[in-house]
């Protein structure tokens, strides 16, 4: 007999403020770093202008749209909806002392949409954006003084959504600062590693001090981490690229290892010490990051390898994270490589490390779609990739690994992340827009939607 996913496992899928809801600049809303980024994360950062166009100024347009999309999520059988709440919804500038009302009464109006359904919120507080007042003003998460904004935002929510939302995120995929420092704490591209890692450090005690918050305000809510999982292996068995290969995951688990275990590993201390690295670190700092997380939540999207051979180094640096190309995997058309075993690995390297809960908040296949002329969408590479990780899930629970739910990037077609576009479609639900921003915004089922709607209602036993 195929085994199941266990009874109060949640199933759904996972959007972002800045990724679906649009109205930029409704009832009060301030810049968010997001704002700045019209051709995505690893495009070029602009000062906006009047009349000035972006595609994610409009998005999908959620904000008018969501009860329309909320129940088509419920008709897939959602029993979980991963968002985030836009920061500059609620602080336009980031150091107001009163939040805004209309941004709060938005999320009001939303959650209690989604509680129609029974579908629960699962919600972020910073999915890659925060409030451009901050950055400009302050200097981001390089200034100390951003700390207590973000904790007076969270408590902010907190207080105002804690009778609907008791599962909540401090900051989506925090590693990527590493990579797209002014996307995760408001620094310049080009700052060094000394202003990066006190960001980093200051982001983390933001997180930690928002986690007792929540403990606080939210008795009985949780709060997690979100770490882009991004699991390395060594290209070859040669000793130094195994040594290699450990280091280089260190570099992401080291966000998981503050956040669950509530101080900097020591291998951080060496790493400090050999890049010149000296953080400020208070004693209350040391006190806050013992407040720590109920649970691990992470993305996954590929593996990638690690080699010490220089010349194979050199040509990965094309990709977004200079992750060396595994021969024996085959690549999604934006290069992403498809590993469905590796998400079993990563969960049980992550189960075996922490020994909390896992929450899979994103996972999912970016794609060209074609509309048939009968106005269908075949999207059989998606079921086929979603139902072979979806297996190894299982098999993952099977190993003893605690999870608690699955949610898949993202459910209905939005604005990509990286460079702001419709053409890479994730959706189980289309939705008439192109990059140009042409289209009537219509939503459209998928041949995917039914197939997730089957793999909902069967707990898991219509996986192939």
């Amino acid at each position: 007999m195929t085994a199941r996913f266990p009874q109060h496992f949640l199933w759904g899928g996972a959007v972002a403020a800045n990724q679906v809801e649009g109205a930029w600049q409704e009832d009060g809303k301030g810049l968010s770093t997001s704002d700045l980024q019209p051709q995505g994360i690893f495009g070029e950062r602009i000062e906006r202008q009047p009349g000035d166009f972006g595609i994610k100024d409009e998005a999908i347009d959620f904000y008018h749209r969501y009860p329309e999309d909320i129940k088509l999520f419920a008709e897939m059988g959602f029993t979980v909806l991963r968002t985030s709440i836009a920061w500059t919804r609620i602080f336009p500038n980031g150091d107001e002392t009163q939040p805004n009302e209309a941004g709060l009464a938005f999320y009001d109006r939303l959650f209690d949409e989604m509680a129609k359904y029974n579908i629960t919120p699962l919600v972020t507080l910073s999915h890659y954006e925060m409030p451009y007042g901050l950055v400009k003003n302050y200097g981001g998460w390089g200034n100390r003084q951003t700390i207590d904004f973000f904790v007076n935002y969270a408590r902010s929510v907190f207080s105002r959504y804690k009778d609907k939302v008791k599962h909540w995120l401090t900051f989506n995929e925090i590693n990527m600062s590493l990579h797209a420092p002014f996307t995760g704490v408001g620094l310049p591209e080009d700052s060094d590693k000394q202003a990066i890692y006190q960001a980093i450090h200051h982001q983390l005690v933001g997180s930690a001090r928002a986690v007792k918050a929540c403990h606080e305000i939210v008795p009985d809510g949780k709060i997690g981490n979100m770490l882009l999982g991004g699991m390395l292996y060594p290209l070859t068995c040669r000793p130094a690229d195994v040594m290699e290969t450990l280091q280089q995951n260190r570099d992401w688990l080291f966000f998981g290892d503050v956040q669950v275990r509530g101080y900097y590993p020591a291998y951080m201390t060496r790493f400090f010490k050999d890049q010149g690295i000296s953080l400020e670190i208070e004693e209350q700092d040391k006190r806050d990051l013992q407040s720590t997380v109920d649970f691990i939540s992470f993305s996954y999207y590929m593996t990638g390898c690690v080699t010490t051979d220089e010349e194979q180094n050199q040509k990965a640096r094309a990709n977004i994270l200079n992750m060396v190309p595994n021969p024996h995997l085959a690549s999604s058309e934006w290069g992403w490589q498809i590993d469905p075993e590796g998400l079993r690995y990563l969960m049980n390297e992550l189960y075996d490390r922490y020994q909390k809960p896992l929450f899979i908040v994103e996972n999912g296949l970016g794609a060209r779609d074609t509309v048939e002329a009968d106005g269908s969408i075949n999207d059989d590479y998606r079921i086929d990739y979603l139902n072979d990780h979806l297996v190894q899930v299982r098999e993952a629970i099977e190993d003893g690994v605690e999870v608690w739910g699955y949610t898949c990037w993202g459910p209905i077609d939005l604005v990509s992340a990286s460079k702001a576009e419709f053409t890479k479609r994730y959706g189980f639900i289309h939705v008439d827009r192109d990059d140009s921003g042409n289209g009537t915004l219509t939503r459209t089922r998928k041949k995917s939607f039914w197939w997730y709607q089957e793999v909902i209602n069967s707990h898991g036993a219509s996986l192939k």
